[in-house]
């Protein structure tokens, strides 16, 4: 697995594309937070990071999704994966390799937001007037996000030899995943059936851990959530076998 990772670190950080999510995320962002009337930071009149926590899965869905739909869509198209599969590693080592490359590359492109939370921390009055424990319990909220998508965009790219279709169905499913299945609770459910139809939706659980309490109930839901897309990569990506 650990080859596959190096592989898969050394390719993103080779090719433009990685360098031009990453910035793209980070002006996305940064535009949020200190330029736009409606969601800019300085507006708000209290330290908080809001803006990013709340405009961050958003932007997540097509980062994640450009960074994921080469990952298998591209090997296909090349004819590597044959190659790479005949080497003394399984396909479970693959595809782990890959996540775990996908996500620090999400790392990378969440450290310089931190550079934010300085600011804010500094414009606090009194300086360092911001709720730090709600920001942390954010930033793991975005990283088990970003592990979501990144599932489900890998096994987009499973599904096909295009990165683009492969880009179009990751940011369809994580869409769909992040918001419209909660939505979906108001419309069709009431009463218990609404919470569990809600409960099934990501954004329920990154609004729950973003208030800084770390609920093992959330932990399991984004690992069972990744666990499962990652068991149909597996399955997508066997077919070759067959």
């Amino acid at each position: 697995m650990l080859s596959i990772l190096k592989k898969e670190i050394r390719s993103f950080l080779s090719s433009l594309i990685a360098y031009v999510v990453v910035a793209v995320f980070l002006l996305a962002i940064g535009l949020f937070m200190w330029v736009y009337k409606d969601t800019n930071a300085l507006d708000y009149g209290s330290a908080s990071l809001e803006t990013l926590f709340m405009m961050a899965p958003w932007v997540f869905i097509f980062l994640v999704s450009a960074i994921t739909m080469r990952s298998f869509a591209e090997e296909k198209k090349a004819g590597t994966i044959e190659l790479l599969t005949t080497h003394p590693i399984t396909d479970w080592n693959i595809i782990l390799g890959k996540f775990f490359g996908a996500l620090c590359l999400v790392v990378f492109a969440l450290i310089p937001t931190l550079l934010y939370y300085y600011t804010i921390h500094k414009l606090g009055s009194p300086v360092g007037n911001i709720d730090t424990g709600a920001m942390w319990g954010s930033y793991i909220g975005l990283l088990f996000l970003g592990g979501c998508y990144i599932s489900v965009g890998l096994f987009a790219s499973s599904l096909t030899e295009n990165q683009i279709v492969a880009f179009i169905l990751s940011t369809f499913m994580c869409f769909v995943s992040f918001s419209v299945v909660g939505q979906l609770s108001g419309l069709l459910s009431t009463g218990a059936s609404n919470y569990y139809l809600e409960w099934l939706g990501i954004e329920y659980h990154y609004q729950s851990i973003s208030r800084g309490v770390i609920d093992t109930r959330d932990i399991t839901y984004f690992i069972g959530f990744i666990a499962f897309f990652l068991g149909l990569t597996k399955l997508s990506f066997g077919k070759r076998k067959w």
